[in-house]
């Protein structure tokens, strides 16, 4: 047949199939396999593969192919990865399904960040960390040792770790490295903070004194507590050293001079935390700016502002008991917005604006844990046998970690959190360094420190 009436014939012939039903057309195409021989059933195969698994996604607009992607689970957009190179390249770069995927695990997103590829890997990142938390593997240990007496006091700050002791000493220790970089003769300390130049200590001895690192000389001796101070804290803008002791006091002190400028009553306990932080809210009490002293004795917490009006009055005391039957763990958290502490009732958060109780997180066998930290996403939290994690959106333990026998303290100075930024949101480089510290019966400080990435 010659190519003209060849292409008149099939033209005729396909506007006639075109007019069949479904089921003709079948009919059809059967009669037509069955008289076709084996070149022609090969080139049909062939060109059967090619429609039957056309690449959709390849030619799908970009912006309608990840808004399809968006529906799929990060585990199975992993597999998809896998169908060929194009397929990785579309779903590599499909930024806000990455990012969602990262904030479900309790990651920070930072929206900066322009690479399109980059989220893809920080969630690969994100679930091999998780993983090893949800198996109990992302942390390790590590002790100092140099202290011939009871540790009591601890302190972290920017990889550095104070401890203070009933050998008369303070020192500063390098986690990192786990070497001792200064050491002090003081008195026996039940409370230490420190700067770059100085450090700042509460003693048995009820006096708080300032010491100077580099020379190891005492700056200033602070003298008016009846009883042992349990917990110091200070401001250098403000100039003002605020320190809670056994005999149910707050003082106010100038740091620079040691003078006592006030003395704040009404605690019927040993005052045991004290924290001046500075408030990120508004209220009809304060605004954002103003400076806040809490603190907290073995039933209340009492709020007081702290600035330029020395003779202040007690703001506001909280409880989670009427009846004061319902002890409060030593740790308290205020970040300037939420006031954090934990009871054998359960973890109680207050909204500082309005001082109203937001929530109480009760996880199982509550009456034996402690709050270390508490952020955004996650909660620090230890009983006598472990470390938890808690993912403060489900309110559920997601990892723990075992401790050993430490030595025990109901004024809670003997154990503290180290970096607390991962609390907001894990980023893969807050994740290193110290997490927990606490002093133990032989005088050593047992650390717990953030395994490196597999």
């Amino acid at each position: 047949m010659e190519k003209k009436d060849f292409e008149a014939w099939l033209d005729n012939i396909s506007i006639a199939f075109l007019s069949l039903t479904d089921l003709q057309k079948n009919e059809t195409l059967d009669h037509l396999i069955s008289l076709s021989g084996a070149v022609q059933l090969r080139h049909l195969s062939n060109n059967l593969e090619i429609l039957l698994k056309r690449d959709f996604l390849k030619l799908l607009p970009l912006e309608l192919s990840f808004y399809l992607l968006k529906w799929l689970d990060p585990q199975t957009l992993l597999t998809c990865c896998l169908v060929s190179k194009q397929w990785n390249k579309v779903i590599s770069a499909c930024t806000e399904v990455w990012q969602t995927a990262c904030k479900n695990l309790g990651w920070q997103i930072d929206d900066s960040v322009q690479d399109p590829l980059h989220w893809k890997k920080v969630y690969l990142k994100a679930i091999l960390r998780m993983k090893q938390l949800k198996d109990h593997e992302a942390f390790e240990t590590s002790s100092l040792i140099g202290h011939s007496a009871r540790v009591y006091a601890l302190y972290y700050k920017d990889g550095l770790l104070c401890t203070g002791s009933d050998d008369l000493s303070a020192k500063l220790w390098d986690v990192s490295t786990g070497q001792c970089i200064y050491g002090i003769q003081t008195h026996t300390c039940a409370a230490v903070k420190f700067d770059e130049q100085k450090l700042v200590t509460g003693s048995f001895d009820n006096t708080v004194a300032c010491w100077e690192w580099s020379s190891g000389a005492k700056t200033q001796h602070f003298r008016g507590h009846t009883g042992a101070v349990f917990s110091v804290d200070y401001n250098d803008e403000l100039d003002i050293l605020v320190s809670g002791s056994a005999d149910f006091t707050v003082k106010v002190w100038a740091l620079s001079t040691g003078t006592c400028l006030n003395t704040l009553t009404g605690h019927t306990e040993w005052v045991t935390k004290v924290v001046l932080q500075k408030c990120k809210v508004k209220s009809l009490m304060h605004s954002p700016g103003d400076y806040i002293l809490l603190s907290a004795d073995k039933y209340e917490i009492k709020i007081w502002p702290i600035g330029r009006e020395i003779n202040c009055k007690c703001l506001r005391t909280l409880s989670v008991s009427e009846d004061r039957s319902i002890s409060l763990q030593p740790r308290l958290h205020f970040d300037g917005k939420y006031i954090v502490c934990s009871s054998a009732l359960g973890l109680y958060q207050w909204d500082f604006a309005s001082y109203d109780i937001l929530r109480v997180i009760k996880p199982p066998d509550f009456s034996n844990v402690s709050l270390l930290g508490f952020g955004e996403i996650f909660a620090l939290l230890f009983d006598n046998r472990y470390l938890y994690i808690m993912d403060l959106r489900t309110e559920k333990l997601i990892s723990r970690w075992p401790l050993p026998e430490y030595r025990k303290s109901k004024r809670g100075s003997s154990f503290l959190a180290g970096e607390v930024s991962w609390l907001n949101g894990l980023n893969g480089q807050n994740d290193t360094g110290l997490v927990f510290a606490t002093s133990m019966p032989d005088h050593s400080i047992h650390l717990v420190l953030w395994k490196e990435h597999g």
